[in-house]
């Protein structure tokens, strides 16, 4: 990943709300939640929900399809993992220890990115 494109993903989820629209769509899985349903749950107009929907969409965050009247968003788990490569890439500087808890998040399986958490 390019430093340009993890300063736009990490931008993008500078934002409570996209912050909190993202983490929603990560716990859904690959299934994903309509937009009215991200409306409801977040409290939030559409207008506004739509914006930050469009932001997360333009960083590569999420994606969607159409499903009869409903536009259902998932997160792309393959760009979230990206992006945490990027940020984990050049972590330790020859001490493991230093990133061992987070190494261990990933192993416990906390993020399976196959949709089954």
């Amino acid at each position: 990943m390019e430093m340009k494109t993890a300063v736009t993903a990490l931008s993008a989820l500078a934002h409570q709300g996209r912050l909190s629209t993202f983490r929603m769509l990560v716990q859904a899985g690959h299934e994903g939640i309509a937009a009215g349903e991200i409306a409801r749950r977040l409290d939030v107009p559409a207008n506004t929900l739509s914006a930050n929907l469009n932001i997360l969409a333009n960083a590569g965050l999420i994606e969607n399809r159409r499903e009869g009247r409903s536009i259902i968003y998932t997160a792309r788990y393959g760009h979230m993992t990206e992006l945490l490569e990027y940020l984990m890439q050049d972590c330790c500087g020859g001490s493991p220890e230093i990133c061992a808890s987070l190494a261990e998040v990933v192993l416990r399986g906390h993020c399976d990115v196959t949709g089954t958490a």
